[in-house]
């Protein structure tokens, strides 16, 4: 009988993982791209963007309580398929007739992909690693701010045509490049015997799994997550654009965040031991609201400051608040687990939405009366309306990320209280039922 081999697992989990990552950088790069090309306002950019958010909670969710079902390998095949139509759709939307209801869907098609990955992979790393969890959730989601990394270099470095190519985009050269780590995952998890879940494994039932989801402590985390993943993942989506005309080259703040994030990430392991992750979370917040601000509030150089501190800050978010409820509520199962990503995709899906309009009105109304914003982003604008929209889009991109500062701030509040509630409790071991 085949044996359960963690080293394949979990690099097949790895580059499963930098799809979804590579997806998310080169998406946060390529915004701007197609607002110009395909004329959309920025309510249209946030409806495509916060559509990946849409679809991750969707399969997160539905996969976390399917995964004990169906196992986590057909759930793993079931994203690669979706990761493959959701890239080909993406390649080949401008020749689809209606470009933004193409990207859009291809969007969506990504996001489902994106969050079948984590309900698979997250019980996975836990219950192949379930004396180490927290540390081996960091080095597993390092490869999320890794291949944002490497998707903005991609963007950064190859932005404008192919070479010798006068009709194809660059931008499709560097959604396809997404196809790669795509097969390989794929080719991966189709030869590999998986394990069961550390829940099934460990004799709790499914009834007793869902009993736990109401513990007043989860509910609290899956409220905390609310703010941890807006305040990480609606930044990064956005900041090449709520950035460009504050500085010349807005996609590398990006770059220097995620930098940050994925270096933490992989030396998470001594933090964590000393801090708890509760300890950690609370530190996350302090630094994530000073990195915000200097965000808000720099311009230069010193913008490049403030993601270095904003990326050191959000760095253990998502896997801390996943390892939280793996080690301190591990009976909620697959299930808990993957309703804290849910819950969080979804809320920053919804404050995209909420904040791509409310950015198109603060552009508006730095704009002269009465102007018509679509005809100030429509490439017949003139130099003179061109120059006053750069001036609004300057002005109101940095308002954004000062209303989302709040958000942080409530979470150092939120996160003192955790780390003192938690002093002298102790994570719960499970046992394999005999």
């Amino acid at each position: 009988m085949q044996a359960v081999n963690k080293n394949q697992l979990f690099v097949g989990s790895c580059l499963a993982l930098l799809v979804t990552s590579l997806s998310f950088g080169i998406r946060a790069g390529l915004l701007g791209t197609w607002g110009s090309e395909f004329n959309l306002d920025k309510a249209q950019i946030a409806a495509i963007a916060a559509t990946a958010f849409w679809g991750f909670p969707l399969a997160v969710i539905i996969g976390g309580v399917i995964v004990d079902v169906i196992g986590m390998k057909r759930l793993l095949m079931i994203a690669f398929l979706f990761h493959l139509s959701g890239i080909l759709l993406t390649v080949f939307a401008g020749s689809l007739g209606n470009p933004f209801w193409a990207l859009f869907s291809s969007t969506l098609l990504i996001g489902i992909a994106n969050g079948t990955v984590e309900a698979a992979c997250n019980p996975l790393i836990a219950s192949m690693y379930s004396d180490n969890k927290t540390t081996k959730l960091n080095h597993f989601h390092l490869w999320f701010p890794g291949g944002i990394v490497i998707g903005t270099l991609l963007v950064y470095f190859l932005g404008q045509k192919v070479a010798g190519t006068d009709n194809i985009s660059n931008w499709k050269m560097l959604v396809s490049l997404m196809l790669i780590p795509a097969v390989l995952y794929g080719f991966i998890f189709m030869r590999q015997k998986f394990p069961v879940t550390e829940r099934v494994a460990s004799g709790i039932s499914t009834a007793e799994m869902y009993k736990s989801l109401a513990n007043p402590l989860f509910i609290f985390m899956i409220i905390l997550m609310f703010g941890t993943a807006i305040t990480e993942l609606f930044t990064g989506q956005w900041i090449g654009v709520l950035l460009n005309n504050v500085s010349n080259n807005a996609i590398l703040i990006l770059t220097v965040s995620t930098g940050v994030m994925a270096v933490g990430r992989a030396f998470a392991g001594p933090i964590v031991h000393r801090l708890a992750p509760q300890g950690v979370l609370l530190m996350s917040a302090i630094l994530a609201t000073i990195g915000l601000y200097l965000l808000g509030h720099t311009s230069g150089d010193m913008i490049f400051v403030g993601a270095l501190v904003f990326g050191m800050g959000v760095c253990y978010f998502w896997p801390c608040m996943l390892g939280f409820v793996s080690e301190y509520l591990p009976k909620t199962g697959a299930v808990g687990i993957n309703l804290m990503g849910g819950a969080g995709m979804f809320a920053v899906s919804v404050y995209m939405m909420f904040m791509g309009g409310h950015y198109d009105k603060l552009i508006a109304d730095k704009l002269p009366a009465g102007a018509d914003l679509k005809l100030y982003n429509a490439p017949e604008a003139t130099q003179e309306m061109k120059d006053a929209l750069g001036a609004a889009n300057k002005a109101a991109g940095p308002e954004v990320i000062n209303t989302t500062l709040v958000i942080p701030i409530i979470l150092i509040v939120a996160f003192m209280g955790l780390y003192i509630y938690m002093r002298n409790k102790k994570k719960v071991v499970l046992q394999p039922a005999l």
